[in-house]
């Protein structure tokens, strides 16, 4: 096990999303809320961040076979303590045989995700303060919140990858 790589804790993402918007059969546009998202990291990082979302997308697309859906997101959050902005961007999959496809269908009866069903990897950079997140990897794990009468949360918790 020592050859290979670990992950260390790093931040948690949640995203207050709109419904899906259908472009074609096989293309979703999601509109990310504002505000509604924030980025905060683990105690524990040494890099810390306490940012919100400003704006942000996911296109969404159907994969072949119908079996999952890939993901295709941009966003732009700034730091509380220094104003510094953010750029995230993330790719990955989701499943959709189980409870995160019954979400992203909008389905009755739908509810809160366990981890595991998402995971990407992201790509995270910003100014002076923050250039040291760029020089990372980072991949995630996610899950769908939902709350009665509230909007849809995506969750990540994602962790650096170390060797």
């Amino acid at each position: 096990m020592a050859d290979f790589p670990k992950l260390i804790p790093a931040f948690t993402l949640r995203v207050a999303i709109a419904p899906p918007q259908a472009i074609s059969d096989t293309l979703n546009f999601v509109r990310f809320l504002a505000p509604g998202g924030s980025i905060a990291s683990d105690p524990s990082y040494p890099v810390q961040l306490n940012a919100a979302l400003e704006h942000g997308a996911d296109f969404i697309t159907l994969h072949p076979g119908g079996r999952h859906v890939c993901l295709d997101v941009q966003s732009l959050a700034r730091d509380a303590g220094t104003g510094t902005p953010l750029r995230l961007t993330y790719r990955g999959k989701i499943a959709t045989t189980g409870a995160a496809g019954r979400v992203l269908r909008g389905e009755d009866g739908a509810g809160t995700t366990s981890f595991g069903e998402a995971c990407d990897e992201f790509e995270v950079g910003g100014g002076t303060e923050l250039a040291v997140l760029g020089e990372k990897v980072f991949v995630g794990s996610g899950r769908f919140v939902i709350e009665p009468g509230k909007p849809v949360i995506v969750e990540y918790k994602v962790s650096e990858v170390s060797g």
